[in-house]
Order: C-alpha cells, then structure tokens, then sequence
C-alpha cells in the first residue's frame, strides 16, 4: 500500500460520537466517548480532588514540552515566559513542570533547554511566578493551582552544545540506537559510579526546585532519556541493569536523597509505561520496525516488538508507591524512535515517518495503558496522555476517562500550544474554537529537529511571523519532495 493511498478519517469528520464509536469497534478498540459534556460543580472535569495538600479546581494538567527557547545558560527566553504564562491561564489545575529541565549542562536535549544549576534558580523561580500570576489574573486565585517541575537526563539523547552533535551518555548499546546517535562499540556506557554521582545531581536539583517554590518534582523515566532506558537495562551488569529490582535502583535512590534532604517536596514519575521497537520509514514512507523479532529492549514490551506486557511496569508502580511516590502520568515510547505510539498524529515530522496505523489505535493504547494503572492501584494518581489527536473529541473522551474513573487527570500537551484556554472553555460550557484546535502537523516537533524554537507554526500568529516560519516551511516541502520520490 503506498502512503498516497493510506488515508485514516480525520476525528473531525465524524458527525456524531454514534459514528465515533462505530470507527473504533472496526478497529478493535475502545475509548469512553460520551454524548455530551457536562459544567458545573458535579461535571466530571471540573470535580475537585485533593493533591500535594491541596484543593485542585478540575482534572486537566498541562503535561511538559520542551521549546528550545532558553538562553545557552540554561534560563527561560522571552517565548518561554510566553508559552508558561498561557498554561497558567489556561485553567488546567497541574501543570507537569511546564517542560523538562535537565539536572546538569551535559544532560540537555539541546543547547536552548532549560538547566537547573544553581546560578539559575532565581530565574526558574521567576519563571514560575509568572505562570502563577497568570492564573491568579485569569481566575482571581491560586490556591486551586499545583505547580511541578521535571527534572531530566537526555542520557544518549543528550546534545547540549551544538544542533545536530549528539554527545551521548548512554546506559547500554544498542542495535540500532547507537548508530543514530554515533555511538561505536569502543564507547562505554556510563559506570555504576557515574550514576552513583547523577543519583546526586537530581537531589541537588530537587533541592533547588523546591527553593524556587514547585511543589512536586517529576524524575522523568519516559521518552527514551536516561531514566526510561534504566529500566530497559536488561542486559547491563552492576547494580543498575539485570533484575528489575536493579533497574530501579536508580529512581529509589534519587526518592530516598529527596526525602532525606527535601521533607516537605512531593515527587512524583513520568513513565514509558511500555515501549515498541524503534521504526523507521519504509519504501513508501510509512513506518515499519527497524528490527526483527525477538526484540529485548522494551520495557513493558513482550518480546515481539510491539506488544505489550503489563507484568514489570505494574511492579514499577508497585514501587513508586512503596517510596511514597503518589502521583504517576503515563506515557509510552518514545518520540525518536516510536513516535506513534508516544503521541499519535496525523502528520510526521521531518525525521519520522507516516503512521502505521490509525492514530485513534495509539491514543487507545495510551489511554487503555492508564486504565491498568488506575485499576490496579487506585491510590495512586494517574494523569492520562495522548488526547491531542482527538482535536474535536478531546471534551467528550477526557470527561468519559474521569467519569469511567480511566485515570485521575487528562494532561494535554501540543494542544496546548495553540489553544491554551482548551482546558477553560470546556469547564466553562463554552464551544471549542475550531480555528485553534492542534491538528497534530508535528511542526512543534520538526521545528527542533531542525534545529528551530518548538512552537504551533501553523496556528499559533506569533510563531507564524517568526523567521523560522520560513525556514520550516522550506523544511517541510523538502520532505513532502523526500516522500513522493518513493
């Protein structure tokens, strides 16, 4: 089948959630897709739940994104104050961080990412203020409010000085992996004593988000970084690879170094609660497996590449609640290797590659990924993820996965970007402003991949007058050239 003939109906198209609900059982899955979405006090959206000490207003939370707009220091840019000042007004009760900041320089996806060294804590505090200023102007409080920070390693995806000059800190090799990213054999993961001194790093760097006033920490085990690739480390030695009780090891220590030096901060995990083998675009542009089976190098994967088996990522939350940890967002894969599965869409960026599948399959899994979790441990707090491709659909499923009791909150991402007040037009019974509704073109994605700002290019009218506007437009038509070529 070639990519020109490969079309899945946009969830726009559908008249009714009758028609909704008719596509997904020909696909074999299930989303709740409610008829219609309630306000008020007793609406499902906007049920109060208390979190952190607090009284949150409604169930939406801002999940993070990186933007590539910070100084080469590691401190917010004018756009980044921007993009944090639109989540506070958006009316969404937690904000996940905003976006990831690294807990050293050499830990940065790109040289613009945000760094928590100690010379940047006043500014990431400031950064924070104006989110919460934000909310206070547009809602009259805060106390409804809860801010966090994640704090990540990019591990072997980290290129912290130059667009484009990977310098990995990889836990082992790879098949394919250490390819892309120009690792050779000769190259040594990191030593147990490394991460022993990264153990540290994140509890200095927790130390200083609670200093600057976030009230939780995220330490990111998602999307391929160094905590989601500790938990694949299956075939590494030493204390950190092996048995699952190693794999951890890394999270419990970084939980414990919080809890012993920071009493009063909540931390809570971001995880790839499974993992597909990496993809790559086939002769007519749609992705296929870069790898042949048996495929070994998934967390939460059952051996096949892409399935998945619930077995070690609920012991995973086992754990985390063991160390206290009552606040977990569910993720998947990872956007290097497996986008699909990580955030569905429509349009791949320049790097990826045409879906494989119905999108509506990939927000499925994600959501039917956060079920497991709520329905085996009901204690926790679960933040579901992947709603961006519904666009249209986006009130009436995140209302059914509170109601159907699927997950705690339903954190949007991209969508985000160009239509920040989602999340407040909805509680408040207004109609979604469809000019505004992400499309999932993944221009907030092929921007840095380019080595451009990450912003909604189509949508968003700043980021449309920006220079990079060009350069991404030349960018993508390249690309729509690479495709029809095949």
């Amino acid at each position: 089948m070639t990519a020109a003939k490969r079309r899945y109906p946009r969830p726009g198209s559908f008249a009714d959630a009758d028609a909704l609900r008719e596509h997904l059982r020909g696909l074999g899955v299930e989303l709740p897709v409610d008829e219609q979405v309630h306000t008020g006090p007793d609406a499902a959206l906007s049920r109060p739940i208390e979190l952190c000490g607090k009284r949150l207003a409604n169930r939406f939370c801002v999940l993070p994104m990186e933007g590539w707009d910070g100084t080469r220091d590691g401190r917010p840019g004018e756009l980044t104050v921007r993009r944090w000042r639109r989540f506070g007004q958006s009316g969404a009760a937690l904000i996940w961080g905003g976006e990831a900041v690294a807990v050293r320089p050499d830990g940065r996806a790109n040289p613009n990412q945000l760094c928590l060294v100690e010379a940047n804590v006043a500014a990431l505090g400031r950064l924070r203020e104006e989110l919460v200023d934000a909310h206070r102007e547009a809602f009259g409080r805060d106390d409804d409010l809860l801010v966090g920070l994640q704090l990540t390693h990019s591990g072997r995806f980290s290129c912290p000085h130059e667009h484009g000059k990977h310098e990995p800190r990889f836990i082992y090799h790879h098949p394919w992996l250490d390819h892309r990213v120009g690792i050779t054999p000769a190259d040594e993961p990191l030593s147990d004593e490394e991460l022993d001194r990264l153990v540290d790093d994140f509890v200095a760097a927790a130390k200083r988000a609670h200093r600057a006033g976030f009230e939780f920490v995220d330490i990111k085990h998602c999307h391929g970084y160094l905590g989601h690739e500790l938990l694949s480390a299956f075939d590494r030695s030493g204390r950190y690879g092996g048995p699952l009780e190693n794999r951890t090891r890394f999270l419990r220590t970084v939980v414990e170094g919080i809890h012993a030096e920071v009493p009063g901060l909540e931390v809570a995990v971001r995880v790839s609660f499974f993992d597909f083998v990496p993809f790559r675009p086939g002769p007519d542009g749609i992705g296929q497996p870069a790898l042949r089976p048996p495929y070994r190098y998934a967390f939460g994967g059952d051996g096949s590449g892409q399935g998945v088996d619930w077995r070690e990522p609920l012991e995973f939350l086992r754990i985390c609640r063991d160390l206290g940890i009552r606040l977990v967002c569910i993720s998947a894969g990872s956007p290097y290797y497996n986008p699909h599965i990580q955030r569905p869409a429509a349009y791949p960026p320049s790097d990826g590659y045409l879906p494989p599948e119905d999108p509506l399959v990939g927000v499925a899994r994600l959501l039917e990924a956060a079920r497991v979790a709520k329905q085996a441990f009901p204690e926790l707090i679960i933040v579901a993820s992947g709603l961006s491709y519904l666009q249209e659909w986006i009130p009436q499923v995140s209302q059914g996965v509170i109601r159907e009791r699927w997950a705690d909150f339903v954190g949007l991402g991209r969508s985000m970007l160009p239509y920040p007040e989602l999340a407040r037009d909805v509680l408040e019974g207004r109609p979604l402003q469809r000019r505004k509704i992400c499309r999932t073109f993944s221009d907030c994605t092929t921007a840095p991949r380019n080595g451009l700002r990450s912003g909604c290019y189509p949508l968003d009218p700043l980021y449309r007058k920006l220079p990079e506007a060009r350069l991404l437009a030349e960018r993508k038509a390249a690309l729509r050239g690479r495709l029809r070529a095949r």
